[in-house]
């Protein structure tokens, strides 16, 4: 009976304990459930973040964020970092001006041609505002009540798509 008791403590609470030290130190397990990050990540795929990417590192810009929605932190979302702390960000006939730049920022990754003008936002200290590639169906920093994401509300960097593909998420 020992025997027994050994092997089903090794076959299930082993793994058991293991899944969840990963799912709450380790990474992120996340369901897209829209279209706001298209054409990068679509709706349906799932997605794994390091919760270990931000402890000798700053966020950066482009970064993919898995976080917690500033205006019910009950939600989790996914989307693209813009601003950084400190920043001013601008968005004038759909493209992003950071800090009156006369160059708009480089994003390769967008899906469509976005539209659409608003802003100024200065972003605070310790804060992050964040964009869907898909700018034009996306709910993001320039539509919440709290625009800005706290550096504390970042779960993650999502890193790789596992479903219905594997690959890198960038």
């Amino acid at each position: 009976m020992k025997k027994v008791i050994k092997e089903c403590f090794q076959m299930i609470v082993v793994p058991v304990l293991l899944a969840l030290f990963c799912s709450k130190v380790l990474i992120v397990n996340a369901n897209i459930p829209s279209g706001s990050m298209e054409d990068t990540i679509h709706p349906g795929d799932r997605v794994i973040g390091s919760r270990l990417a931000y402890l000798g590192k700053d966020p950066q810009r482009q970064d993919i964020i898995i976080f917690r929605y500033p205006d019910d932190e009950s939600q989790v979302f996914i989307k693209r970092i813009i601003g950084l702390p400190g920043e001013t960000v601008q968005i004038i006939d759909g493209e992003v001006y950071i800090d009156d730049s006369a160059i708009p920022l480089d994003e390769e990754y967008l899906k469509g041609i976005p539209e659409g003008s608003f802003g100024p936002y200065e972003v605070p200290e310790d804060s992050y505002f964040v964009m869907g590639d898909n700018r034009n169906n996306s709910h993001d920093s320039r539509f919440w009540e709290h625009h800005y994401v706290e550096r504390d509300a970042i779960l993650a960097e999502a890193k790789f798509q596992y479903y219905p593909r594997i690959r890198k998420v960038e």
